[in-house]
Order: structure tokens, then C-alpha cells, then sequence
């Protein structure tokens, strides 16, 4: 992998740890301790953040990580249900009996963990589970292009989500349920029904974190103004 790319991945890495917060000011010099690569492979990073939207570069100010604003988040979660819903059609259609099995398997892993007690440890499978989910009915259309964009965008409703509402003990049973919905409607080769189910999962992590924007909309803009003067 060429060091560019290796100081991409870490800059997103970073972005997902937040090591790296929406908003915040860096220098190159800062991106290249925190990714742990030389100068030019950072310099040569910044036009493909840009790009994707992740990064800005302001006159007088310097690279600035991407803010999540509300016009970002509908956006976001928007375009995740447009990809997301014609990925899951695809799935019911075309994915083997064996693909369905895997991602049974792991729900069922996560549901079995949850009947002895809902530990950090069970919560961060169960949101790997859940992004792995959503990360497999894309890759399975076998379209670069898509993979791509859906790439970058779950980098920005991962951001959104855990800057706002993560999975939580209380969280975890109903965002589980909703995957077995999901998957016994795939299981049966049920695309309205999967389509449903993936709708009602979406639409309820956009509405909590769009909820949450509303609830502190107001104390945030002043913050910010006393942040950049």
C-alpha cells in the first residue's frame, strides 16, 4: 500500500477513535505525528479527503476536519437509504443461502451474549456486527463505484452516530431486533418485507440523531463562536 494511502486509512482511523474530532483545526505536521507518515505522503492525502468531503482547507486557517452540520447529516442518511435499500433488493435476489447463514450467525452470537448481560465488550461487537451488516449488503452488488461512495458516507453516519447516539444496554435488544426482521424477510426471499425492516433500522438511527441536533442546536453555535473568536 502506498504511503498516501497508508496516511488515509490512519486519518480515517482516527476520525472513527475521535482522535481526530468534527470541527478541529490540524496543521500537516499534526496529521503526519497522528498517522505516523512522512509530509508528502500527508500532502498528498489532502486532495482525496477533500474529495470525499472530510477535510477543508480555509484561507488563514488551515485544514479543518469536516463539521457535521444538519444539512450534512440529512444528507448523509439520505443518501445511505438510497444505496443501502437498492443493495438489500440485490441481496434478497442473488446472495447465496451461505452469505444469509453468516450474518444469521452473527446476530444470533450478539442475541446469546445479551441473555448473560450487556457488557462495553458485547455493545462494541454488536455495533461491529451492525455496521458489518450494512458494509456486506454493498459490497455484495460488486460495484466499485458504489462501494466507494458508500465508503465515505458510512465514515460520515459513523461520525454522526457516535457523536450523538451510540448503542447503548438499553439501545441494543430493539437495533437487534430490527437486524433479525431484516434477515428472516432475506432468509425468505422477501424483498418488500426486507425493505421494510431496513427502512423502519434507518429511519430510527436518523430520527435519534437528528433528535439529538435539535435538542442542543442552540447551546452549540455559541460554543463555537467563543472556540474561533
Amino acid at each position: 500500500m502506498r504511503l498516501r494511502d497508508q496516511a488515509y486509512h490512519a486519518f480515517i482511523q482516527h476520525l472513527l477513535d475521535q482522535r481526530l474530532r468534527p470541527g478541529q483545526f490540524v496543521t500537516q505536521r499534526e496529521l503526519a505525528a497522528l498517522t505516523g507518515q512522512p509530509l508528502g505522503a500527508v500532502r498528498e492525502m489532502i486532495p482525496r479527503l477533500e474529495a470525499d468531503g472530510l477535510l477543508r482547507t480555509l484561507p488563514q486557517r488551515g485544514l479543518q476536519v469536516a463539521t457535521l452540520d444538519l444539512a450534512m447529516m440529512r444528507d448523509a442518511f439520505q443518501l445511505r437509504e438510497t444505496i443501502e435499500c437498492a443493495a438489500l433488493v440485490q441481496f434478497v435476489r442473488t446472495a447465496p443461502d451461505s452469505a444469509i447463514a453468516v450474518q444469521q450467525d452473527l446476530l444470533d452470537r450478539v442475541l446469546r451474549a445479551a441473555r448473560t448481560g450487556i457488557t462495553p465488550a458485547l455493545l462494541a461487537d454488536a455495533q461491529a456486527v451492525d455496521w458489518g451488516l450494512h458494509d456486506a449488503l454493498v459490497d455484495a452488488l460488486g460495484n466499485g463505484l458504489i462501494a466507494d461512495i458508500h465508503r465515505v458516507n458510512a465514515v460520515r453516519i459513523r461520525l454522526i452516530m457516535q457523536d450523538r447516539v451510540t448503542l447503548t444496554p438499553d439501545r441494543l435488544p430493539p437495533a437487534m431486533a430490527e437486524h433479525a426482521t431484516i434477515l428472516a424477510a432475506v432468509a425468505r426471499r422477501d424483498p418488500d418485507a426486507a425493505l421494510a425492516g431496513l427502512r423502519t433500522h434507518l429511519n430510527s438511527a436518523r430520527d435519534r440523531a437528528l433528535a439529538f441536533n435539535d435538542h442542543t442546536a442552540a447551546a452549540k453555535p455559541r460554543a463555537l463562536e467563543g472556540v474561533n473568536g
